[in-house]
Parts: C-alpha cells; sequence; structure tokens
C-alpha cells in the first residue's frame, strides 16, 4: 500500500469505512517531513488500514472540522469515528502497536 493524499471533499469517503489513520501535515514543517516517511513504510507492512494524508494548508475545513492545532497531527478512525489522536512525531513501533488495537 501506500499513503493516499485526501482532500476536504474525499476525507470522509476515504476513512468511513474499517480503520483508517491520516497525517494532516504541511510542506513546510520539519516534524511531518519526518513523519511521512514511516507511515510510507508501514503502509508496506499493515494490510487491513487505509493510510492518508491531508496538507493542512490546501485543505482549511476538515483540520478546522476536527481542532487540528498542530501538526503533525494523526487521526486513527475505526469506522469513521475517532479512536486515537496523537501528535508529534512517532517512530514505526509506536504507530503499529496503535494501530495492533484497532485491527485484531
Amino acid at each position: 500500500m501506500t499513503v493516499k493524499a485526501v482532500e476536504d471533499a474525499t476525507f470522509e469517503k476515504e476513512t468511513s469505512i474499517g480503520v483508517s489513520i491520516t497525517d494532516f501535515w504541511a510542506t513546510w514543517c520539519g516534524p511531518c517531513r519526518m513523519q511521512s516517511p514511516v507511515l510510507e513504510a508501514l503502509s508496506e507492512e499493515v494490510d487491513n488500514v487505509e493510510f492518508v494524508k491531508m496538507d493542512v494548508d490546501a485543505n482549511p475545513e476538515t483540520p478546522a472540522k476536527f481542532s487540528i492545532r498542530a501538526i503533525p497531527t494523526l487521526l486513527v478512525q475505526k469506522d469513521g469515528e475517532i479512536v486515537e489522536r496523537l501528535t508529534g512525531f512517532h517512530t514505526k513501533d509506536q504507530l503499529a502497536n496503535v494501530l495492533a488495537k484497532y485491527t485484531n
């Protein structure tokens, strides 16, 4: 798998069924640039999770809806409901442990 870019218009459709993790990021954010390759690597190992990312500068509606105030922020959703909110950089192992709680 790979991390799919989503926009305000497609976010709900992409995250409404099953387990998903959304990376809210921006091009100017250093920790975001560190987080992206971690999510890409994890997406290659985990089959039953939808990995998506959203540029907060290009898509202001969804981050505002979820009160995203700092980036990177990762939202883990199960069937469209937020089950975890993680702010700041997280390692692949940390993220794998979080996702395992909702996929097993």
